[in-house]
């Protein structure tokens, strides 16, 4: 295994910058942030902050997934909002996404996201 490579999968949004989807240097994989965008439509999905949420924890895992890492070797998260009024409905689909030993988080608002998002999440994962 080399050192550092970059992890890239259709089950995630592509980027649309000079990013990658994610980094694997050594045992650590880096996650960029991930906003609801459906990869078979390059589309935000539609019907609220809860389909939203749930569409970015799908896209950051499917990366995690991707790295050859597990939910459980998430061990950092920044969650975005651009309303920490959806902070609730937010937490309520993360904690159904890692139910046991979740990882540590952060979540601040930010001003915007790109394409219009209300939500995005980066992470960080080690295998053991």
């Amino acid at each position: 295994m080399r050192f550092r490579h970059t992890i890239i999968t259709d089950a995630a949004p592509r980027p649309v910058g000079p990013y990658a989807q994610g980094v694997v240097v050594g045992n650590t994989l880096f996650i960029s942030g991930q906003i609801g965008i459906e990869p078979s439509t390059n589309r935000l999905v539609g019907g609220g902050i809860v389909p939203e949420a749930e569409q970015v924890l799908e896209n950051l895992l499917a990366i995690v997934h991707a790295a050859g890492f597990g939910r459980a070797d998430v061990v950092k998260t920044t969650v975005y909002l651009t309303d920490l009024a959806d902070f609730a409905s937010v937490n309520g689909v993360y904690g159904r996404y890692f139910t046991e030993s979740p990882p540590a988080r952060a979540t601040v608002q930010v001003a915007a996201l790109p394409g219009g998002a209300r939500v995005e999440i980066d992470a960080i994962a080690v295998r053991g």
